[in-house]
């Protein structure tokens, strides 16, 4: 099993990514990325599955059975660091894409078994904060967090500027009968200002029988599956990526590990 899924060329539909529970070889998660021409259509079906589609960049019109949404968008690079636009669709629906501009479309799916209606996620409606200090500071945008109604999914951003950390300290969620953990997979989509960079990012274990570092580029996912899973920029290159996390529970509640939680302490950053 690899953690680690390169970018592809766009295929006739324009997917350039495809993660699913069967890929990954787990239960829950599923992550598509796809670059749409200008004029171009997506046609999905969500199935046993809710869906959350993340306009990364450009502008879309985005109709499902009962609801529409017209020309929504409004940054044209993730880097224009302002919250997204989002559509939820929930299961047993369909939906059409159709790119108004040049379009980074991200379609996240969980299992889904409610009765919740399709609908929009405003830029206004997007959760942002500041997490972190000295070189373990990021911005976050909390797109589909669990205060919000899903099934299943949480969604959510991360900028991380060069030279810093974040998913920082290293921190898991991977216990399904824990009072201190949820169990949440989790894929990382990543983007980089120049486009050209990279990140390091290791996902491991406390016993270290999972204990992976790999250089994520442009537009790669790695996958999640149990662990720790910082990462790491390099100098020169901001780091953008989009969380998707779903489990039995859903709710995002995680365990520091222990070596390196010092880090949220005011004894960080050090003066010496």
């Amino acid at each position: 099993m690899t953690l680690l899924s390169r970018v592809q060329k766009p295929d006739a539909q324009g997917r350039i990514q495809q993660v699913t529970p069967e890929s990954a070889g787990w239960r829950y998660v599923g992550f598509e990325a796809y670059q749409l021409k200008q004029g171009q259509s997506l046609k999905l079906t969500s199935g046993e599955k809710e869906l959350c589609l993340v306009l990364v960049a450009g502008l879309a019109s985005v109709k499902t059975r009962h609801a529409g949404f017209t020309n929504i968008g409004k940054r044209m690079s993730p880097f224009e660091r302002i919250p997204p636009y989002a559509v939820y669709v929930p299961h047993h629906d369909d939906v059409e894409v159709y790119a108004e501009s040049d379009l980074e479309l991200a379609v996240c799916s969980a299992p889904g078994n409610g009765a919740l209606p399709a609908r929009l996620i405003a830029p206004e409606d997007v959760g942002v904060e500041q997490r972190g200090k000295g070189h373990n500071q990021r911005l976050v945008h909390n797109i589909l967090p669990d205060n919000e109604p899903a099934d299943s999914l949480l969604v959510v951003e991360v900028y991380t500027d060069e030279g810093n950390t974040s998913s920082y300290p290293s921190h898991k969620h991977d216990s399904e009968n824990s009072d201190n953990e949820t169990y949440l997979e989790e894929t990382y989509y990543h983007r980089f200002n120049p486009a050209q960079g990279f990140a390091m990012q290791r996902v491991y274990t406390d016993d270290r029988s999972l204990d992976e570092c790999m250089a994520a580029y442009n537009r790669d996912v790695v996958t999640v599956p149990r662990g720790y899973h910082p990462v790491a920029t390099i100098a020169g290159y901001d780091n953008y990526y989009l969380n998707v996390m779903a489990g039995p529970v859903r709710l995002w509640k995680f365990s520091w590990e222990e070596d390196h939680a010092w880090v949220n302490s005011e004894a960080y950053p050090r003066e010496d």
